[in-house]
Formats: C-alpha cells, sequence, structure tokens
C-alpha cells in the first residue's frame, strides 16, 4: 500500500505530559536520560553556581588558574528553578551573531545545529518527517528500518520511546534518513551525560574541593567510566567506551576534536575550514583528517575557551584575534561576516622540545659551517634581520640564535603574541595588547620598543617587525644595543631591506628616503634568508651581508652562503648542498682589526 503524506489539517498526535522544564514524565516521577528513572525533583536554584564552580574547575584545569574571576563573570546567565541546564533556544547564538560566542565548552552548547536540512521541531521536542515517525536519538528516520540498521531497545532509558521496526519485506521509504543521524546521537547522549555527570558532581563537590588539577581529571573520568558502563547508555555505532571517554573528556575539559592533533608531535599546524573540515601539517605537507565538529557554535565554544583566559574577545565588531595557547602555540580566529562558512581557526603549534642547532642540522636546515658563523655573529654582537615567508621556520631560527648570547647579559624580547622560549637566565618579555570591548587600553609592539630601551636592555629581540616599530628599533641598533635580532616578511634579502624602508615610513615620520636608507645600512649587518621548499622543508637559502649605502643610494651586499638545488629524489624530496661563496665579510675584518679570533676556514669554497 502506497504512502500517504499526512493531512496538514488533521490534528496532530497528543504530546506526551512534560514537565514546566521540558523533561518527559513517567509513571515513577521524572525520568533520568541516562540512569532511568529518578524519584520527582525540582531543580535546585543553587544549580547555577554548581556549575559554575564544575567549569570553573575545568577552566582552571586547561588555563592552569589564569583569570579565573573573568572566567566565572563569563559563565552566562542562571538558569531559573526548574530550568534546565543546557542552553534555552533564545539563548543559542546564530552564526555572526554579535557576542553570541558561548562561554563554555560543553555538549548543551554544541547541540544547537543550524542546518536548513533539519525539520522542525515538534512541540515534544522531537523533530518530525513527513510521516510523522520520528526519533527521539538519530533526528528524523525512514518509516522502514533495513536489517543492517542498528535498532535502539524501546525499553532503553536513554534512546526513549522508538517506532516499530518494519520487516524486510517492507516497502522502502521514499523519506530517507539525513547523513548526521550519528551526529544527532552521539550529540543526545553527550548532552545525558553531561546533565548525570553535573548530579554527580553537586552531590559530591565537597570532595572537590582542594583537588590538584591532575586530581580534578581523575575524578571526573572515574565519574564519566561509572556512567558509560551503567546498561541503560547505550554507546554509538562506531565508538567504544574508552574511545567516547577520550572524547567527553576533551570536550568538558579541552578543546574538543583539537585535542589529539595538539597532543601529536609529528603535527607542527592545525587549520579548521569548517566544522566538520579539519587539515593539519605533517612534515611539511598537508592533510585532510577525519576530525570534525559537531557544529560551528562547537568551534565558537572552543574559540571562547582560547581567548577568554587572555582578556581578549571576537564578534561582529572585531570579527578577528590572534592569540596563544598555553604551551605557546600562536592561534588566530576569523569568524563571520568576514569569514564566509563559518569561523576560521588555525594553530600553529609549539614545539615541546626546544629545537637547537643540532636538530637544525639533523633536519638539513643548514650548514655546519653556516652555524658557526650565526653563532659567532651572535657572539660578537653583529645586528641580525632574518627574512622569509610565512611559515619558512623565521621563529624557530630566531629561538635558535637567541640560545648563542652569553648568560651575562640581559635579553628583552617583545612580540605581538608571546611565542619565543629564550633558554637563558636573565630575560624579560613583553607582549603587545589589544583594545578592549570599549576601544581602549591597546599597547602596540612600538610602544613597548620605546619603554625596553628605559629598561637597561642588552639585547633587544622584537619577534617580528610589521608597522612604524621598525624605526624605533633602527635608532636602538644605532644607539649603542648593538646584538639586537628580529624577522621579517620578505621573499629576498634585497626585498628585506626595501620592505623594511617601508615600515619605517608607516611611523608617520616625514624623513627622506636617503636618510632612512642610511640608517638600515648602518644598522642592519646580516640578513638571513628562509624559505620553504615544494618538498615542505624549511632551509636557509642564503646569508647576505650588508654593507653599507653604495652609489645612488643603492644598498651594498655580499652573499656569504648559498643554497644551490641540484634535484628532486623519487620522493619528491630537494636534493642540494650549501656553499660559502668564498667572500670574507666586512664585519670579520673589523672583529680581527680589534684583536677577536675568527676562524677564516668556515668562509673557504668547496
Amino acid at each position: 500500500m502506497p504512502l500517504k503524506a499526512p493531512d496538514a489539517r488533521e490534528a496532530p498526535p497528543e504530546a506526551e505530559p512534560k514537565r514546566e522544564d521540558g523533561r518527559r514524565e513517567t509513571d515513577e516521577g521524572l525520568q533520568s536520560p541516562v540512569s532511568g528513572s529518578q524519584p520527582t525533583a525540582v531543580a535546585d536554584p543553587e544549580t547555577s553556581k554548581n556549575l559554575a564552580e564544575l567549569f570553573d574547575q575545568t577552566n582552571r584545569l586547561f588555563f592552569s588558574g589564569l583569570h579565573t574571576a573573568r572566567r566565572r563573570s563569563l559563565i552566562g546567565k542562571e538558569p531559573t528553578p526548574g530550568q534546565s541546564a543546557e542552553l534555552r533556544e533564545s539563548d543559542r547564538p546564530s552564526v555572526g551573531a554579535t557576542g553570541a560566542m558561548p562561554d563554555l565548552v560543553t555538549p548543551a552548547g554544541a547541540r544547537a545545529t543550524d542546518r536548513e536540512a533539519l525539520p522542525k521541531a515538534e512541540p515534544d521536542g522531537r523533530r518530525g518527517t513527513k510521516d510523522g515517525l520520528r526519533s527521539p536519538v538519530s533526528g528524523p528516520q525512514s518509516p522502514v528500518s533495513s536489517p543492517q540498521s542498528p535498532v535502539l531497545s524501546p525499553q532503553s532509558p536513554v534512546s526513549g520511546p522508538q517506532p516499530p521496526v518494519s520487516s524486510p519485506q517492507s516497502p522502502v521509504s521514499d523519506f530517507p534518513s539525513p547523513p548526521d543521524a550519528r551526529d544527532d546521537a552521539l550529540s543526545d547522549l553527550k548532552t545525558r551525560v553531561q546533565d548525570e555527570l553535573l548530579k554527580r558532581v553537586n552531590k559530591q563537590k565537597l570532595s572537590f574541593e582542594g583537588l590538584s588539577d591532575g586530581e580534578f581529571r581523575d575524578r571526573v573520568s572515574e565519574i564519566l567510566t561509572m556512567i558509560l558502563a551503567e546498561p541503560s547508555t547505550l554507546i554509538p555505532p562506531g565508538w567504544t567506551p574508552h574511545s567516547l571517554l577520550t572524547e567527553l573528556l576533551n570536550d568538558f575539559l579541552g578543546l574538543g576534536p583539537l585535542e589529539k592533533f595538539l597532543c601529536d608531535d609529528t603535527i607542527s599546524e592545525i587549520m579548521v575550514n569548517r566544522f566538520d573540515q579539519i587539515y593539519v601539517e605533517r612534515q611539511g605537507r598537508l592533510e585532510l583528517t577525519t576530525g570534525r565538529f559537531l557544529n560551528e557554535n562547537q568551534i565558537r565554544a572552543v574559540i571562547q575557551r582560547i581567548i577568554q583566559p587572555l582578556g581578549r574577545h571576537v564578534d561582529e565588531n572585531v570579527p578577528y584575534v590572534d592569540a596563544r595557547l598555553v604551551d605557546g602555540s600562536r592561534v588566530h580566529v576569523i569568524i563571520p561576516p568576514l569569514a564566509m562558512n563559518g569561523p576560521k581557526v588555525t594553530i600553529r603549534k609549539f614545539f615541546k622540545n626546544k629545537l637547537t642547532t643540532d636538530d637544525l642540522l639533523r633536519f638539513g636546515s643548514l650548514s655546519r659551517q653556516m652555524a658557526e658563523f650565526l653563532q659567532m655573529m651572535v657572539k660578537y654582537r653583529a645586528n641580525i634581520l632574518i627574512s622569509g615567508g610565512s611559515g619558512s621556520g623565521k621563529t624557530t631560527l630566531l629561538n635558535v640564535l637567541s640560545n648563542f648570547i652569553p648568560d651575562n647579559q640581559r635579553i628583552i624580547t617583545i612580540e605581538d603574541a608571546a611565542e619565543l622560549h629564550i633558554s637563558k637566565q636573565h630575560v624579560i618579555s613583553l607582549e603587545a595588547r589589544a583594545a578592549s570591548v570599549e576601544g581602549t587600553g591597546a599597547v602596540s609592539i612600538r610602544e613597548l620598543v620605546r619603554n625596553s630601551l628605559r629598561m637597561r636592555p642588552d639585547r633587544v629581540v622584537i619577534g617580528e617587525c610589521r608597522g612604524g616599530e621598525a624605526l624605533d628599533m633602527l635608532q636602538a641598533m644605532n644607539t649603542g644595543h648593538d646584538g639586537s635580532m628580529t624577522t621579517i616578511h620578505a621573499n629576498s634579502p634585497r626585498d628585506a631591506l626595501a620592505r623594511l624602508e617601508t615600515l619605517v615610513l608607516m611611523a608617520g615620520v616625514d624623513l627622506p628616503s636617503r636618510a632612512i636608507r642610511e640608517q638600515i645600512g648602518s644598522a642592519i649587518n646580516i640578513v638571513v634568508q628562509t624559505a620553504r621548499q615544494p618538498d615542505g622543508s624549511r632551509k636557509i637559502n642564503k646569508i647576505t651581508e650588508v654593507s653599507g649605502l653604495g652609489e645612488n643610494a643603492v644598498f651594498m651586499t655580499q652573499e656569504i652562503f648559498v643554497f644551490k638545488q641540484q634535484g628532486v629524489d623519487a620522493a619528491g624530496r630537494i636534493l642540494g648542498r650549501y656553499e660559502p661563496t668564498g667572500t670574507i665579510p666586512r664585519i670579520v675584518e673589523h672583529l680581527r682589526a680589534r684583536g677577536m679570533k675568527v676562524a677564516m676556514e668556515v668562509f673557504a669554497a668547496a
């Protein structure tokens, strides 16, 4: 018999009785979505306070206690008595809504979907389909189930009442199930597990006081393990209890699906293009992963969790932000309306193990002669400019070169987002600050450079020159602060000098071009050019000396070392060798004239 579409004029089926808080009632009282029927109880007004305390603990675990008071103030609105702990429909943020980002990484906040394909919710809170059948776990379902489809037990307190299952001989429905049915099942299960977790934590909240971060995580893991081990908890297809436990811990205490990539030491960069598309960079090559968020709201919750302890914000008025993780990894975020198809997150990981010169030699990023020359230049206080494109290893090389600075010198680092980790005892780190929500309180790198000169520095290390601070840096190099270092985005040594001149003009000072070039020619001694090769490897392409300004105000430069490519092997790896040009840098001649010993064999051509 052919299926008949429901008549819109027909009266809808009578909804099941509900409580004021939206939960279904049973004969025994309030039904627990995880543990079965429970005695009837009305939510305690203290629920909001307990919820704030729990997630203050989780944020303290992840952020090591930074800005605790601010995070507590951003927990959100307190639910009224009898209201569910999950987000109300009116509180759920829409894509690109101003200030509508969830404050916490919770499955309740992540449940809110923004898929146009999902049918409208019915009065009983479940989604309906054209044939009127619906599943409270998997969303709209076909009235006919295939023999291979997993069927939840109708008696299960987790899945709730289920529609009858048709025999294999039943006709196939014209209304197939949506492709996100498993995601809905996982989202619903996460929400129910969270509700049960909060109940148990509230009952034992006194036992959580005074716990360390590790002990708190262990206690939460024990409670989640017990919830997942209950017979009433149905594990979604494709998941094991262990994998689901890890997923829940990442959602409650970490950055959701990004956690596994952050823990993978072979991954150097993480790129979230959409909620269902995450790329990583491994050994210089991009890979599409199987990781995904439930929806865009979960991405926004993760973004909020990253930037909230740093006192930064992102909304439609300021739809982009730079931040960093606790381990120093750099994070860039851009959201709608500037970003199409949802928020974009890019994380450049900071390696746990600090790289050394031996590591760069093992990677083939430079030769032994080049390493000895750079060490000599840093030791004898040459001003070094590291140039290269994005992701070419400039900051990594700056970290390595900083380790050559003698221990008895005072080093001041200045960065937009702190990435440098110099293994010296006397290091002062300064970080620029973005404007507040009111548009006040911004502190630029240029202001930090000016302040650093009053702090008696021996060396000034600027993470990157990208604006008017270039003028103050050049003046510092020319007024007794030799041995300073910085990085700049450019494709060649000459391009780096030309761009440095442009950045000086951005300072707003009306200086003639020749005066600026003379400042650059006398301040910069060495330009180190880095590049990312087609095979993903990072190499130092050139080391160039700047020896002043010649005729017609042209920079006088000479190459000291170059990398010469000789081909590509069967695996696509770049083949080549580093060669000294045989040119003796003028700065070396000055050092020898001052009685300093210099190993001249470093410059011998092969």
